[in-house]
């Protein structure tokens, strides 16, 4: 199933570098956007991984946004500090 992911990551990745997609403003699918947030879920960096995936940074972040959002149910809840601080040292003891 990993290589699956992979090869679907490459995939993309090697037609953004072909220039196979003229227009500069792309709609990534679902599959994307989950594949991408896994990816940055395992990696200490976001940044790192938008450039690894060729995408900016900021895009990361509101996908990861909504996610955290779409998990709580509430803006106002995934924006509590103490809740972002409980779900980073979570994060932390996972790793």
């Amino acid at each position: 199933m990993t290589d699956k992911r992979r090869t679907y990551l490459s995939s993309v990745m090697a037609a953004k570098s072909s220039g196979a997609s003229p227009d500069k403003r792309r709609k990534k699918d679902k599959v994307f956007k989950a594949e991408a947030l896994r990816l940055v879920s395992e990696s200490r960096s976001t940044q790192a991984a938008a450039q690894q995936l060729g995408i900016r940074p900021k895009l990361l972040y509101r996908w990861q946004q909504a996610q955290i959002v779409a998990e709580v149910g509430s803006k106002e809840v995934a924006r509590d500090p103490e809740v972002r601080a409980l779900r980073a040292a979570n994060k932390r003891l996972a790793q």
